[in-house]
């Protein structure tokens, strides 16, 4: 029979542990929380024509509230934990792409950043819980730093994520292979008797990448470059149905089941003993081996020959339409808010404001993306022809292309013809 422990909170709440078991069940369902996460994140951002900014803040506001709905519960029940854990992940990886796609920030730069701040987290944890470990989340300042916790490893997985993709050039099939055989020599050196607290903050943080590949497999069409595998062309909205039906199917098993309610750590484990701290260290002795050997894996799939997204071309249509022409079939208020949106982004790179710039050129292609379905079919001439002088645009602000930004005054001018095409 299964007892847990109760712990009473300074303000005489009791409180059962508020994390469930680590089994293999947390792992599958935490990898289907990451993935479809990522995938709803990309459609609600691109395909609805939400925004990168706007969506931000809606999940930020929707962490707020489920967050708040969790930390009011007494003990650990499945629906409300998960959906809390599904929406932190969409909101740290979006943090990170704000980070990269509005600020310009370099991802190893990111990667840096949200490493140290993992690191103060666990820090200030430590030094007033004298734990880390998950079994004993029982008051509200542990639970508290959990989910602060959580949030960070989700922005420094899709930082770390992202970055190992921009080193290596690897296809989402290929990136897969890394996490997961990382999170497999992670558990190796756990069954060793590595320190487990270590071993799940590290599992914890590679899951993100992991789930994201998988879903980004999956979602990507099936083109790709010779050699290299091609995604299943499911979409982002199909990808994010699939796993979202698996993750309420899961949750309805462990609300039934209970099978991964836990005891709290003091009441379930015995200290350690001489020989455990010796496997420890030899474990932690692992952890350093394997993270030399990921970095010079990286180091050499960086050096060698591959191909990263296509090389930019100059797609300009062949055919030559008089300015204004091409958007004459568009209703004039779509015009309107593509030109007013040119406008800004044209006059804050010539004020010097590259950041204002960057995010007005990066509205300016969410809206054409989420316009592209009623205006396309209204003159496929006329958008090939803008879409086309678009590409440039963005091409020179680095946004969906793997180049850095290019000077402000060849911004300016592709700004200018584009501002001009419109009419």
């Amino acid at each position: 029979m299964t007892t847990t422990t109760e712990a009473r909170t300074r303000n005489g709440r009791l409180m059962l542990n508020k994390v469930p078991e680590v089994t293999v069940w947390f792992w599958v369902i935490k990898i289907l929380c990451t993935t479809v996460g990522e995938s709803f994140a990309d459609w609600i951002n691109m395909k609805l024509g939400v925004g990168l900014v706007n969506t931000a803040w809606i999940f930020t506001g929707v962490f707020v509230v489920v967050l708040a709905v969790q930390l009011r519960l007494k003990r650990y029940v499945p629906f409300p934990y998960w959906l809390t854990v599904v929406v932190v992940s969409v909101t740290g990886t979006l943090y990170t792409d704000i980070l990269t796609d509005q600020l310009n920030v370099p991802l190893w730069i990111s990667t840096a950043v949200f490493s140290v701040l993992l690191a103060v987290v666990f820090g200030v944890w430590w030094a007033r819980e004298r734990t880390l470990s998950i079994h004993s989340v029982t008051t509200l300042p542990r639970e508290s730093f959990y989910w602060l916790a959580v949030l960070v490893t989700f922005a420094l997985g899709t930082a770390t994520g992202d970055w190992t993709l921009e080193l290596t050039g690897w296809s989402p099939g290929v990136s897969v292979l890394l996490p997961l055989g990382l999170i497999a020599a992670i558990t190796l050196l756990w069954k060793f008797g590595a320190n487990p607290v270590l071993s799940f903050w590290l599992a914890y943080i590679l899951t993100r990448p992991l789930g994201a590949n998988i879903g980004d497999w999956l979602a990507s069409p099936k083109v790709a470059q010779p050699g290299e595998p091609t995604g299943l062309a499911l979409g982002t909205f199909t990808t994010s149905l699939i796993f979202l039906g698996l993750i309420l199917a899961t949750v309805a098993y462990l609300t039934v089941t209970r099978s991964d309610v836990t005891e709290t750590y003091e009441a379930a484990h015995a200290a350690h003993t001489t020989g455990d701290l010796r496997k420890e260290r030899v474990g932690l002795t692992g952890f350093a081996l394997l993270a030399v050997a990921t970095t010079g894996l990286l180091i050499w799939a960086h050096n060698q020959p591959h191909t990263g997204p296509a090389p930019e071309e100059d797609n300009t249509s062949a055919v030559q339409m008089a300015p204004g022409e091409a958007v004459k079939k568009f209703p004039p208020a779509k015009v309107a808010a593509l030109k007013a949106l040119v406008s800004t982004s044209l006059k804050d790179a010539r004020s010097g404001d590259t950041r204002g710039a960057h995010a007005a050129a990066q509205s300016l292609r969410d809206l054409w993306d989420a316009d592209q379905a009623s205006l396309e079919p209204l003159d496929g001439t006329g958008w090939d022809s803008i879409d086309a002088q678009m590409d440039k645009v963005l091409g020179t602000f680095g946004i969906d292309h793997s180049n850095p930004p290019k000077p402000p005054a060849q911004q300016e001018r592709e700004l200018n013809a584009l501002l001009t095409d419109i009419g």
